[in-house]
């Protein structure tokens, strides 16, 4: 493996390319459970017939865990809304639909998105009522098994010179409601500065796959608990500030 190309350099790991293979090269502080961890998530969704890069082998850099996996060609989603702002709105399309095929699979086999959040409720910065009142909200909202990406984004999708739609970055993934993850979405955008594109993007999800708009904002607030966990002090207050918001509009 060459390690010379450099694609991506992110918080805690860096992406290589070597010829048609990508290589991501994890901290040497990394936990071995959470490398391993995508590898399996990623190998048990290739099942579901998606688009997405074929794991090829897990092994180790330098010291380092590394996940090598097939590299596609193409432009991000969030590049091509850089670079076309006039058809911003056919990019938002086409994301909603990419996410509602991912959302039509199932894999049994994937850790429940409930569990995932309560234990990341629990271990929040939030007040003991609070976290009571997040985990009474998330036990009565209805059980799904459906494959949740959990950080689906347009940076994570890349379109190859064909046009086809690849799916990268599946070390969240879950099963479980698709509006939680709609609303993760919804948050993704807010974080990054897009409302606008937050506002349209959750439009278009509700319209295409008939859901309630208000069902998916009473995700929201548990949705932002649990992200809150992870991430700098800034998305840390952003994310914080959505859990007392009851009034979205």
């Amino acid at each position: 493996m060459k390690l010379d190309k450099v694609i991506a350099v992110r918080n805690n790991k860096t992406i290589y390319r070597d010829g048609d293979t990508c290589i991501k090269v994890f901290n040497s502080d990394y936990s071995k459970a959470d490398v391993l961890n995508e590898a399996l998530n990623q190998s048990r969704v290739e099942e579901t017939g998606l688009n997405i890069p074929k794991i090829l082998e897990v092994s180790m850099v330098d010291g380092k865990w590394a996940i090598v996996s097939e590299y596609i060609k193409g432009k991000t989603l969030a590049q091509l809304m850089e670079e076309n702002p006039d058809k911003k709105q056919e990019y938002l399309e086409l994301l909603v639909d990419v996410q509602i095929e991912v959302q039509s699979k199932t894999c049994p086999l994937l850790n429940k998105l409930k569990d995932k959040m309560n234990r990341k409720i629990s271990a929040s910065e939030l007040d003991a009522t609070t976290r009571y009142e997040l985990h009474t909200r998330l036990d009565a909202m209805p059980k799904h098994n459906k494959v949740c990406h959990g950080d689906f984004n347009p940076s994570n999708i890349i379109i190859t010179d064909e046009g086809t739609p690849y799916i990268i970055d599946w070390s969240h993934a879950t099963q479980g409601n698709a509006s939680a993850d709609a609303a993760r979405t919804y948050l993704l955008f807010w974080l990054n500065g897009d409302i606008d594109g937050a506002h349209k993007y959750l439009d278009l999800f509700c319209k295409k796959s008939n859901t309630a708009k208000q069902y998916v904002q009473k995700w929201m607030p548990i949705v932002a608990a649990s992200q809150s966990v992870k991430g700098n002090e800034k998305e840390r207050d952003f994310l914080l500030s959505w859990v007392d918001v009851v009034d979205y509009e």
